[in-house]
């Protein structure tokens, strides 16, 4: 595929890809079939595999692989663990665990006999880490040898008494690996299984706390199940896949979508500690992947990384994520020579999703007429002073219109009754939080995403930024999402994040653009080249020049400490700027001008 061009891309991808009517049915098809066998786990269809293709690689790691029998076996040892251990239906048992291919057959086998299992983040410590176990209650930690000191930073807040096995320490008063050792892996007798039917919880699966403490969403096996083969029928996945997941494996992505998907469809999973800009292309052909799974702007730290001798030497006929921006999708796909992309919307705890499978750049999505009935989505309008929905003389809320933004809503109910299942979080109250209710008729119940859209002429859905991102300044509303590509794109930018700042006595708040920088930065330029991009009330007012951005593992920036510093030079250690009102171009800011703008002498 080396010198591939765009327009060969384009013929290619018209001479392999199935009519979108077909993609969507294959993933109907796939999914119909989950509800006629209530007791069947995910964990039965990897036995499934196992009896049909013992041998087929299933999961992949650069330090071993285990085949589908191997898997299998692994999941059983796991099962029976739980069971000896006294993990009873319901009982959660926390996961603090690298990627690794242990992560999967632990969860898997834990909840086949009903344990119910937090995915825990690796990177939390302290009262983070405390909050999130807490809010969990578990019976048991299984915790890697190598995070033993980060189990143990949350020790003093823990309000447990949970039992902690450690993996990859023999010599541990609880070594799960000697435990493991000494179970069988043979098949579950009727009795070891118990009743444990897809509508029990699974899974834990922790929202990503950009703006406040993460929740704890509650995931049934019939989600796992949907999830691993709605993504098996619209990816088209077979046995001859071969998928890189660098992602998380405790977020829903990275964790259920990308090796569920593959492991439905009898393919395999490749999957890397964790992303890397100048491993990835040599991974990808290394293991001869022709997929890739990808969150949030890994996308654009691939377009910021240096030419690789491998970028289009792969196999890959389609790639599938979420947050590939409309700026940067046919750069990206064109440099990379990617034939197919497959971008889509959804979240962990919510109950509908957009699948953009007709390869439309910078669309989420669209719901096809042929599933409206079922999963029903809409746009309202909101109060931009209060975030809240806005309501007619008769109490209901009010729709959007065509190309108009607003706040993605999805109705709750069975699908069979025209509506998605929405499965909440650990704590009632948090989740009553997510549900509008008496929305377009009494008594009806939507789910609030939280995420801000529009939805264009031909019914495919945009997006535009998460609600508290989007502020308004000089009475319009910003969209922190358009403002930061903007940024971005400026030479010598290697990172940027945008969040509005308030101002003594101005109305509503300033833009304020913390950034990366190389070399290349020209500060100077920078004011002409936004004028060009931007509305003039979009214009990042304050430019604060940072050495590294703080984001998730996910890649979600963490805007909240930035926003509450402000842009006081006094209290704050990076060089900073300002638009100067007059010429308009960006100059120091010193204690001097932050005064002069508290006090109104400077208005911006």
């Amino acid at each position: 595929m080396n010198g591939m061009t765009t327009g060969v891309i384009e013929q290619t991808k018209a001479a392999r890809a199935p009519s979108a009517s077909k993609i969507w049915l294959k993933a109907i098809e796939l999914t119909a079939r989950i509800e006629t066998r209530p007791g069947r786990l995910f964990a039965d269809v990897v036995d499934d595999w196992a009896r049909r293709q013992p041998d087929r690689v299933a999961l992949v790691t650069d330090d071993g692989s285990l085949d589908y029998d191997g898997l299998s076996k692994r999941i059983n040892r796991y099962a029976r663990w739980a069971l000896s251990a006294g993990v009873a239906k319901g009982d959660t048992v926390g996961l603090i665990m690298p990627n690794g291919i242990d992560y999967v057959a632990a969860w898997l086998g834990i909840s086949r006999v009903g344990g119910v299992v937090a995915l825990i983040n690796t990177k939390l410590v302290g009262q983070s880490l405390a909050h999130c176990v807490d809010v969990a209650k578990p019976s048991h930690i299984i915790v890697a040898h190598e995070l033993a000191e980060t189990l143990e930073s949350a020790r003093p807040h823990l309000n447990t008494d949970a039992k902690i096995w450690t993996r990859g320490d023999a010599r541990s008063a609880r070594a799960i690996d000697v435990a493991l050792a000494a179970l069988d892996d043979g098949a579950l007798s009727p009795e070891e299984h118990g009743v444990v039917t897809i509508d029990d919880r699974a899974l834990l699966i922790y929202t990503s706390g950009t703006t406040g403490l993460p929740k704890a969403a509650s995931i049934s096996h019939r989600r796992i199940l949907n999830w691993a083969f709605w993504f098996a029928g619209l990816t088209g996945a077979t046995p001859q896949d071969r998928l890189y997941d660098c992602l998380p494996l405790f977020h829903s992505v990275g964790g259920i979508v990308a090796p569920c998907s593959m492991l439905a469809a009898g393919g395999s999973v490749v999957i890397a500690e964790k992303f890397s800009a100048s491993n990835f292309w040599p991974d990808i052909v290394r293991h001869d992947c022709t997929l890739f799974q990808y969150i949030g702007e890994l996308c654009r730290y691939l377009l910021k990384a240096p030419p690789s001798e491998y970028e289009n030497r792969h196999r890959l006929r389609l790639v599938c994520g979420n947050g590939l921006r409309g700026d940067i999708w046919e750069d990206f796909q064109g440099r990379f020579a990617i034939p197919s992309i497959l971008e889509f919307y959804a979240a962990t705890e919510g109950n509908f999703s957009l699948f953009n499978v007709e390869g439309l750049p910078g669309a989420i999505g669209r719901i096809p007429p042929l599933l409206a009935h079922r999963f029903p989505a809409g746009l309202v309008r909101l109060d931009p002073a209060s975030g809240a929905p806005l309501r007619n003389g008769e109490g209901f809320c009010i729709a959007c219109a065509r190309g108009e933004a607003g706040e993605a809503i999805g109705r709750i109910g069975q699908a069979d009754e025209g509506g998605g299942r929405f499965e909440g979080y650990t704590d009632a109250g948090e989740t009553e939080k997510k549900i509008l209710r008496d929305v377009f008729a009494k008594g009806d119940a939507w789910f609030r995403t939280g995420d801000l859209m529009r939805l264009d002429d031909r019914g495919f859905f945009h997006f535009v930024d998460r609600i508290g991102d989007t502020f308004r300044w000089k009475g319009e509303n910003v969209a922190t999402s358009e403002v930061n590509d903007a940024v971005r794109d400026f030479t010598g930018v290697v990172d940027a994040t945008t969040y509005g700042v308030s101002i003594p006595g101005a109305d509503g708040r300033a833009g304020m653009s913390a950034i990366v920088v190389n070399e290349g930065f020209d500060i100077a330029a920078l004011s002409a080249y936004l004028a060009q991009r931007l509305p003039a009330y979009a214009r990042p007012v304050f430019i604060r020049i940072s050495r590294e951005l703080d984001a998730t593992e996910t890649f979600k920036q963490k805007k909240g400490e930035l926003a509450r510093a402000g842009f006081d030079p006094g209290a704050i250690e990076d060089a900073m700027f300002m638009l100067e009102p007059r010429s308009g171009a960006y100059v120091a800011l010193d204690s001097r001008a932050f005064a002069q703008i508290v006090d109104g002498t400077i208005r911006l």
